[in-house]
């Protein structure tokens, strides 16, 4: 996708040359055609086909290849030398051609130019975009910020994408947002959680596609829209890969490697990577209370975190023959962290210091996920014409054991309470799919049918410390079995087609949920139905049948300036945790319970975008505005009870409200104004109205909000890159919290070695330690005045090699890119 950029150049100059006025006696011809890879076939999209009057060379006309390789320029009939060009190809050309009539001239296949290869700019190290009727593609370009970092650390780098200092991802503010990769959902991301895109490399990813006006082709989860992580796959012949190392502090080491061997009939591909981290990070609460036996208290917790994870992801994709090929791959996560946090609470009673109390607690997790997956695919011929079917099996395993210790320190030492909990949390998951494209001229139609079937069995215990007799008791009230089953069936369909600069592609899909709950428990859970309410169904079995239309857009006012229009409906299924009745015990007076009474929510999502490229500068921007019925909202309240210290009991739920309306504007430019400096810079402005109450309680609100990020990359004297990326979030306010702004400021600096074979790098992330979350709660009962910091300011070296990898290299080779969706449709 990135070789348009030195074609579009070529055309603007063109396009000048073209402007010239023709003899009005001419008659007009169309000279149409196909330009592929020799060797493979592909179709090179973006190639320039140059028409140069034979008998006056100054009249120049040309046009460009569409993602299908196809061009058709109109011209005045004469003779003329036709000359076809793509980057790091070899020229093609036809000279003193007679067009007196409309010509095909059919495929023109071109090689590779191996000399030019190794002497061309790699367009990959930039960071460049590309617009699709449903989607924005960001090659995220060599990124030195994130070299040694995580998948999380360069999402925090994409255009309308943000990484909280909790490693949840939001798409435009909003945090529903589905994450798949390779165009899947995967075990890779994470059951439905964010936490194992912190543990995966950064430098297994080749592209990042946002998806703000998904089309029917995929699953309607997701009211903000999708994010696909397209992972690297090398496409030439032979055995090459890289390898990256890293150290840091605090500490923080490990090593990736992406291998991978290419021949006529197989490609065998594998990403393997392991990491050692210890990353601190640390809250502060005050809170005060209207009732209770103290009137404030404060909170200071300090957290190690210690994270070592090991994760390989193996494949083979077999060539059948030159139209189809069979993927195996086997993926394997393998994580064994500690967790210790220390709190501090200190207690006020009439304005002065009453006690204080310690709470240690040390959680040791170990998780292990599979995934195996299969993938066909056939491609009847080389329009797109294509059928493929996949077959995914996940299975994640996760053990927790917690010591919990809290003991009073002032004015006398006394130990409160000691509680041991064992969690182990059992996920499995099909995935069965097939997708048809079938091409039409200049049309397209799909159809296709997915079917996820996810359960989720937690099995959780609690043990206490009985003082009295210096046993351990289960405490049943709490210890349960909690099955959460979610199956969806889905048939799609849908029609795209081209007139002239207009593209239009629309689609319906049919999606059946069904979500089922059970808990399993030797504890009457009478007094938990009156804390949640009597009408919730603990034991449920809820099915929803639900039409998501989808219609996209696009006129192309040139080749370099465009607008797309897109709408879908969107569905927000909970998950697991937030169905869940039983209450955590992160905290005994902070509890966070889940909702099993929760519905899923609906959106209508509406977008306007508009692009525009010059020579060198890419701006991208929209409009848009989504009203989603029945939105999930977390929220406080007291529970009226307190612990047998005397401490008021706060609970977190999550509830659905009646609706929330969201709208909003971002503009986003890549500018590359000479060779030693390149820009990339996006801003994001939103403003959501929520209505709805819960226990009598209005927790209606609107507000205005806002992100930005900058980055910068500059190249030094000596060959060295140093890059500067800034993000800053806007204070943002619900009916219940204001939350101050958050600034963050990564640099990084690089230097290639062995003949550009090797790199090494220097990064500093959140250079002034100010990525930390300030936020204020008021209710009817008590304030919360607080401060997170997820992680603390770390810094990085690392050192990557390559080997059989040029760094200039910018071929291509069989089969395209054999992660992207195959049958897109416009441009």
């Amino acid at each position: 996708m990135n070789k348009f950029l030195v074609p579009v150049m070529a055309l603007f100059c063109l396009g000048l040359q073209a402007q010239r006025p023709q003899n009005s006696n001419t008659r007009n011809i169309t000279l149409t055609g196909t330009v592929l890879d020799k060797d493979t076939g592909t179709p090179l999209e973006y190639a320039t086909v140059v028409l140069q009057n034979a008998n006056d060379p100054s009249k120049i006309t040309g046009g460009m290849t569409d993602l299908k390789g196809k061009f058709s320029i109109e011209a005045p009939g004469g003779l003329y030398n036709i000359r076809v060009e793509y980057i790091s190809y070899e020229n093609y050309s036809l000279e003193n051609q007679s067009l007196e009539r409309s010509t095909d001239l059919g495929e023109i296949r071109i090689a590779v130019n191996a000399t030019e290869l190794e002497a061309v700019e790699v367009v990959g190290e930039k960071t460049t975009v590309e617009v699709r009727l449903d989607k924005k593609i960001y090659n995220i370009g060599k990124d030195i910020t994130t070299s040694g970092g995580t998948v999380s650390d360069a999402l925090n780098n994409v255009p309308s994408v943000g990484v909280d200092v909790e490693g949840n991802i939001s798409l435009r503010g909003n945090d529903n947002v589905t994450i798949l990769i390779n165009g899947r959902p995967s075990a890779i991301a994470g059951f439905g959680s964010t936490d194992a895109l912190q543990q995966l490399p950064a430098e297994a990813i080749e592209k990042v596609e946002v998806i703000t006006s998904p089309s029917a082709r995929y699953d309607a989860e997701g009211t903000a829209g999708i994010l696909n992580i397209v992972l690297k796959r090398e496409k030439t012949l032979g055995f090459n890969g890289s390898v990256n190392t890293f150290i840091g502090y605090p500490a923080n080491s490990g090593i990736t490697a992406n291998l991978n061997m290419r021949t006529d009939k197989f490609n065998l591909f594998n990403t393997t990577g392991f990491r050692y981290q210890n990353a601190p990070g640390n809250a502060f609460f005050d809170n005060t209370f209207t009732s209770g036996n103290f009137d404030r208290i404060t909170e200071d917790r300090n957290t190690d975190r210690l994270n070592r994870n090991f994760n390989t992801n193996l494949g083979l994709e077999y060539f059948l023959n030159d139209k189809s090929s069979i993927t195996g791959s086997f993926f394997w996560r393998l994580a064994n962290d500690e967790d210790t946090t220390g709190n501090t609470t200190t207690r006020f009673a009439d304005g002065a210091e009453d006690s204080r109390t310690f709470r240690e607690e040390v959680e040791k997790e170990k998780d292990n996920s599979y995934q195996i997956s299969l993938n066909y695919i056939n491609r009847f011929n080389d329009e797109g014409h294509t059928l493929t079917a996949d077959v995914q099996y996940s299975i994640d395993r996760e053990d927790v054991e917690a010591e919990i210790e809290e003991q009073v320190t002032r004015p006398f030492p006394d130990l409160i309470a000691l509680e041991n909990v064992v969690e182990a949390q059992d996920q499995t998951e099909w995935l069965i799919q097939a997708d048809y494209v079938l091409p039409m001229e200049d049309s397209q139609f799909e159809a296709g049918f997915r079917s996820n079937m996810e359960e989720q069995i937690t099995d959780y215990r609690l043990d206490t410390l009985d003082q009295s007799s210096g046993d351990f008791v289960i405490d049943e009230t709490l210890t349960n079995i909690f099955t959460y089953d979610e199956n969806v069936h889905a048939v799609y369909t849908q029609y795209g087609d081209k007139y002239g600069k207009f593209s239009y592609l629309a689609g319906l899909r049919l999606e059946y949920t069904q979500l089922k709950g059970q808990v399993d428990s030797e504890f009457d859970l009478s007094d938990l139905q009156d804390f949640l309410g009597e009408d919730v169904d603990f034991n449920f079995n809820k099915e929803y049948l639900g039409l998501f239309p989808t219609v996209n857009l696009i006129y192309e006012f040139t080749d370099t300036q465009s607008v797309t229009l897109g709408y879908s409906r969107r569905i927000n299924r909970p998950r697991g945790w937030f169905i869940n009745p039983f209450p955590s015990r992160s905290s005994r007076t902070n509890i966070f319970q889940g909702n099993p009474d929760l519905d899923p929510a609906f959106s209508n999502t509406f977008d306007l975008g508009y692009l525009k490229r010059w020579e060198k500068l890419t701006l991208t921007s929209s409009i848009y505005y989504q009203k989603e019925t029945g939105s999930f909202e977390r929220v406080q309240e007291s529970t009226g009870a307190t612990t047998p210290d005397g401490v008021e009991i706060i609970r977190t739920i999550p509830i659905n409200l009646s609706t929330n309306q969201r709208y909003g504007a971002e503009a986003g430019i890549l500018y590359n104004p000479t060779r030693w400096l390149r820009i990339n810079s996006s801003f994001n402005f939103f403003r959501f109205v929520t209505e709805g109450e819960f226990n009598d309680v209005d927790y209606g609100a609107e507000n205005n909000s806002w992100f930005a990020r900058f980055s910068s990359k500059v190249t030094l004297p000596g060959e060295v890159d140093w890059q500067t990326n800034v993000f800053y979030r806007g204070p943002f306010e619900n009916a219940q919290t204001r939350s101050e702004g958050i600034f963050s400021l990564n640099l990084a600096l690089s230097k290639d070695i062995l003949d550009d074979n090797g790199t090494i790098l220097l990064n500093v992330s959140d250079l002034f330690n100010s990525r930390k979350r300030r936020s204020f709660t008021e209710t009817e009962t008590f304030t919360s005045d607080s401060e997170f910091q997820w992680r603390v300011r770390s810094i990085t070296f690392s050192f990557i090699y390559r080997f059989n990898e040029a760094k200039k290299r910018n071929g291509r080779g069989r089969g395209g890119d054999d992660f992207s969706d195959d049958g897109e449709f416009g441009s």
